[in-house]
C-alpha cells in the first residue's frame, strides 16, 4: 500500500464524454442529493446553521435547503454531480430514465439517454 505522501490521484478519464441536455434535470437532482448528504454529515457531527463558518462553534452558512444556496454553492454541487455522471458513462454504463419520465422540455427520445464516448 502506498504511503500518504506517495498518493497520486487518478480520476476516471472523462474528457471524451459529453452529457446530453436531457441529463440536466438529473444532474440538478443529484446536486441537491450531494448537498443533502454533506449537510447530514455535518449535522451528525453537531454542526448547525450560522451566518459565518466557524470550525470552533461548528456553524456553517450552507446548512440550508439546496434551494436557498447561492448560485456559486449550487455550482459546486452540480460539478460533483456532473463529474460523477461523466465517470459512470465513461465506465460504459447507460443512464435509463424511469418509465414515463420526461426530460426538461419534452419526452426522452427512446428508452435510454445515451451519452456516447467521443460525443464531445
Amino acid at each position: 500500500m502506498a504511503r500518504p505522501e506517495q498518493y497520486r490521484p487518478a480520476p476516471i478519464e472523462t474528457s471524451d464524454v459529453a452529457l446530453p441536455p436531457e441529463l440536466d434535470a438529473l444532474t440538478e437532482r443529484l446536486a441537491e442529493h450531494v448537498h443533502d448528504l454533506w449537510a447530514l454529515g455535518r449535522m451528525a457531527e453537531n454542526w448547525t446553521w450560522g451566518e459565518h463558518r466557524s470550525d470552533e462553534a461548528r456553524t456553517h452558512p450552507c446548512l440550508v435547503p439546496y434551494a436557498l444556496l447561492s448560485d456559486g454553492e449550487k455550482e459546486y454541487d452540480r460539478t460533483t454531480a456532473r463529474k460523477t455522471l461523466l465517470a459512470v458513462i465513461a465506465l460504459g454504463y447507460r443512464v435509463i430514465p424511469p418509465n414515463g419520465a420526461a426530460a426538461a422540455g419534452g419526452e426522452f427520445p427512446g428508452d435510454a439517454i445515451e451519452a456516447q464516448r467521443g460525443a464531445k
